[in-house]
């Protein structure tokens, strides 16, 4: 286990750096099903569901057009306030016959994004669902692939390969969706939340916004296509921590300097800059089923390894710090190991 030392120097004199501002940034909350019927893992009851929408009402955030509220983050508009937006995955018959009455009656925008090769299937909405919920005030929907694939280039697999897959099922579910709704909105997800350097570029080519599905806020300094989402599921949405994720703040650094989450050597080290709102002692990073873990602050930079190497194929660092106003900076990082199975 990597031991945990403290950049001394960092609480002497000129190197003392006090915390800036926080900035009102965007949280983005990422369902699938909302049905206390559906698999657990990517379910959230209706109780709960409606749960946290009280807990949002409670706070006075508001609720905002997924779309608009990313240009505007990431435009670094200092007049935005802190700020949600609402997506599902898949385009589940759930959220069609639950989750969009609720959100109607409350008058809460939200996003779905559809992977088109499953509408109509068992469990999934149909195009005529979709086509009504489009036409309702407030509903966005978007790309989530034609078939919902693993997307990262797989080992062994050409870049001709590659690149005509990956292209095939952006370009056709984004033709399918104007074709059928008349959208064509810039705004994709990753299937699994799983993406490479390429598959961002790919993304970026097509001036699309890219939602994963690793936690944290999105502000002016995040990757406009790695942007993050709080999973909502049951496991992930209960009201006993829900407060930090609603008001949580972009972690300061600039996005450009974490890697794409491709694994070379299992535990993967994650190598931050040392912004001047993070002190090390402040900071607790976490990660997936290991718990708290430490971590190693010198020369400038911050160093995060988990004590032992993982065996799934998707996992993550999670790393908080105390921000003003009882916030927190949240910064996950999303590994992707791809000599592990697909789901």
């Amino acid at each position: 286990m990597i031991a945990r030392k403290l950049w001394i120097s960092l609480a002497l004199g000129s190197l003392l750096l006090t915390s800036q501002t926080a900035t009102a940034d965007l949280v983005v909350l990422q369902y699938h099903h909302i049905s206390d019927a559906t698999p657990p893992s990517t379910s959230t009851s209706s109780s709960l569901f409606q749960a946290q929408l009280d807990v949002i009402s409670e706070l006075n955030i508001a609720v905002v057009d997924l779309h608009k509220a990313s240009k505007s983050v990431l435009s670094d508009d200092s007049s935005a306030d802190q700020s949600i937006a609402l997506t599902f995955d898949d385009a589940y018959e759930s959220v069609y016959s639950t989750a969009a009455d609720i959100l109607q009656k409350r008058g809460l925008p939200y996003t779905i994004f559809v992977d088109t090769k499953a509408v109509g299937n068992h469990g999934y909405m149909t195009w005529a669902q979709l086509q009504e919920l489009a036409t309702r005030e407030g509903v966005s929907i978007a790309n989530h692939s034609a078939g919902h694939g693993h997307m990262a280039r797989k080992p062994g697999e050409t870049q001709a390969d590659w690149q005509q897959r990956v292209t095939r099922s952006l370009d056709s579910a984004q033709a399918k969706l104007q074709k059928k709704l008349g959208t064509e909105l810039p705004l994709f997800a990753y299937p699994y939340g799983e993406f490479d350097e390429a598959l961002e570029a790919e993304i970026s080519e097509r001036g699309w916004f890219g939602f994963g599905q690793q936690s944290g806020a999105i502000g002016p300094l995040s990757g406009k296509t790695r942007l993050p989402r709080f999973p909502m599921a049951n496991a992930y949405g209960q009201l006993n921590g829900l407060k930090d994720k609603l008001t949580s703040k972009a972690f300061p650094i600039d996005a450009h300097a974490l890697p794409d989450g491709i694994v070379d050597t299992n535990p993967p080290v994650l190598t931050l800059p040392l912004a001047e709102e993070i002190k090390p002692a402040r900071l607790t990073c976490f990660a997936s089923g290991m718990g708290r873990i430490d971590f190693e602050a010198l020369g400038g930079k911050i160093s995060v390894q988990a004590p032992k190497p993982f065996n799934s194929r998707r996992f993550r660092y999670n790393c908080t710090h105390p921000a003003e106003g009882g916030s927190f900076y949240w910064l996950s990082q999303q590994w992707l190991d791809l000599n592990q199975p697909e789901d």
